[in-house]
């Protein structure tokens, strides 16, 4: 019997990854194993936001080589993150340090060959990871996600409707979007492919297209005209983000749709009335902020101010009663003094966040971060700074969940 099993490290793009790998495993005739040393394929589906996460992974293959040479016909398949780096990579130096790190791993697979002809098997039986689109326009000076999965490309709109519409007739409730930036879905469609470039291009920083003077037609066989964000004098790219998260959340038997991630610097007025609109989608709204700091977040080639953050907040508040908020910050960013600190410290409370995902800058490989800024901030100074905002937003939250329960 031919087994597979299948470790995730990183966020829930990974997640939704893994799952259409394990559908392609199933098709290829493969059982999932119970445990990875019954497996005869170990698919190790890699991280590299973080330095840590990157180092868990070669902790573990290293762990694999051993008992590799122990049991015959066990095979280490290494995709994701630490992949998508090495295939975009022309020199091939990427691949070739990978290789001589990790000599036990058989095969490198970049995630864009496995495709969306085969059903993923899903982890849940009522809630499902639906991804529209792969890779990142946009380019935060301390992210590798340009680096790693490329330009954004989005899946076809009428692509999306019909699996979100087997979900529903599977018996499905809940979805949630994925996409590194849900906001700037469509861009591509919108404008055609030749017009975008979709793979990363280390000397282009911005892209700004022509208004599309065509309007774009639906599925439904409706004209619609995709939303611009005004920004910094800009129009940004086209997106048809709106119109998709309307059409979702109006499918038979759908009863909660969520997004991941959002970018606070094009989340519309349009978007914001489309959620108001449905019940459906969720009232729950991830923005990561990263700081509060507006020096900080002009270093973090963020496209918004602190104030422009909270306005967005104020007026997404004011037109959808009870929404939560969610967001993601790093601390200890080349240069952040403690004052700046204290500077998101202080947007942090004004917000009053469910939840935020913390974590302590680590320099990535060919981030402009790395380039341009030292990484100044002392290890025990970030985390004195991430216990500070732990305590201020997680631990009250948590600590009112086990109450309850």
């Amino acid at each position: 019997m031919k087994t597979f099993f299948i470790k995730t490290f990183g966020c829930q793009q990974n997640k939704a990854d893994s799952e259409r790998i394990a559908g392609a495993y199933l098709s290829r005739g493969f059982t999932p194993a119970d445990r990875i040393e019954d497996a005869n394929h170990v698919v190790i589906n890699t991280c590299m936001i973080r330095e840590s996460a990157e180092n868990r992974v070669y902790g573990m293959v290293y762990n694999l080589g051993k008992k590799k040479h122990k049991k015959s016909g066990m095979k280490i398949i290494l995709t994701g993150c630490m992949v998508g780096i090495a295939a975009r990579d022309h020199s091939g130096k990427y691949l070739s340090l990978l290789k001589k790190k990790m000599p036990s791993v058989d095969e490198f697979l970049p995630i864009e060959e496995v495709g969306f002809d085969t059903e993923p098997l899903r982890t849940s039986v009522s809630h499902a990871w639906v991804p529209i689109s792969n890779g990142c326009n946009n380019f935060c000076t301390f992210c590798i996600v340009p680096f790693t999965r490329g330009r954004e490309i989005s899946r076809p709109f009428e692509e999306i409707l019909s699996e979100v519409k087997m979900l529903s007739q599977k018996g499905y409730k809940e979805v949630t979007l994925l996409g590194q930036n849900v906001n700037s879905y469509g861009a591509d469609l919108v404008m055609g492919i030749e017009n975008i470039q979709v793979l990363r291009d280390i000397q282009v920083t911005y892209f700004e297209p022509k208004l599309a003077k065509e309007g774009y037609k639906l599925p439904d066989g409706k004209v619609v005209h995709p939303v611009y964000v005004r920004h910094l004098g800009r129009q940004r790219i086209p997106t048809l983000f709106p119109f998709l998260l309307e059409t979702v959340g109006k499918i038979s038997g759908i009863q909660k749709v969520d997004f991941l991630s959002s970018n606070p610097w094009d989340f519309s007025d349009e978007l914001i009335e489309t959620i108001a609109k449905s019940p459906v989608i969720t009232r729950h709204l991830h923005l990561p902020v990263q700081s509060g700091d507006d020096t900080v977040l002009k270093r973090m080639n963020r496209w918004y101010s602190s104030k422009e953050y909270l306005d967005l907040i104020g007026k997404i508040r004011k037109k959808i009663p009870g929404v939560t908020f969610g967001t993601d910050i790093i601390v200890g960013f080349p240069g952040e003094t403690k004052e700046q600190f204290l500077h998101t410290v202080r947007l942090c409370k004004k917000v009053g966040f469910s939840v935020a995902y913390i974590s302590m800058y680590s320099q990535r490989p060919g981030t402009a971060a790395v380039k341009a800024y030292k990484d100044d901030v002392p290890h025990k100074e970030k985390r004195r700074r991430w216990k500070v905002l732990e305590e201020l937003i997680n631990t009250p939250h948590l600590k009112k969940k086990r109450k309850k329960e």
